[in-house]
């Protein structure tokens, strides 16, 4: 199987975040191919398209692992039934550059109910020319479950829902390479 380097990024800065243990622990459920690396957002300074072209040494991580991976996996909370700071002001930061069109990418909902961060969260990916792989998009049910990284691996439902995201999430992008190249 063909190695695959992917991206993610949890749209919460807390410690204890459903959506940072949701990708951890799909980092850890990762088959030997997939090389899951998890990029930081939260020294990214608040959106100013004056600094633009400024030094930003949190942003040029950011954007040189966006731009070495092969797909970009986003765990992001809801907020008022909108896209949190964090995440929004990261995705600001990516609009403008060549990194991050056409970069397949995977959503994660760790709160089935909340829906409208989701809705808003495609709509600005489609905007910026995100390619979200609609069939790869898992929602897992751990807000109030208490689980931790540990908990989610050994849950085998949803191990098993993440993992089967994964999967279809990395078939395509091997076909869209195979396709393209």
């Amino acid at each position: 199987m063909k190695r695959l380097k992917l991206l993610a990024l949890s749209g919460s800065l807390r410690r204890a975040s459903y959506n940072t243990y949701a990708i951890k622990a799909l980092k850890m459920l990762a088959p030997s191919h997939v090389n899951i690396t998890i990029g930081k957002i939260e020294e990214l300074p608040l959106f100013n398209l004056d600094r633009e072209y400024d030094d930003i040494p949190a942003l040029a991580e950011l954007k040189s692992e966006l731009k070495q991976s092969s797909g970009l996996i986003i765990a992001s909370p809801e907020y008022a039934h909108g896209i949190g700071g964090p995440m929004k002001n990261a995705l600001d930061w990516l609009v403008s550059g060549d990194e991050f069109p056409y970069k397949p990418i995977m959503l994660i909902n760790t709160s089935p109910r909340a829906s409208h961060a989701q809705q808003a969260l495609i709509e600005v990916l489609t905007t910026m020319s995100g390619n979200v792989i609609e069939a790869s998009r898992v929602s897992i049910p751990l807000l109030s479950s208490d689980l931790d990284v540990d908990g989610i691996v050994e849950d085998p439902e949803i191990a098993n829902a993440l993992l089967i995201g994964l999967d279809t999430f990395c078939s395509v992008i091997v076909k869209n390479q195979t396709d393209s190249g």
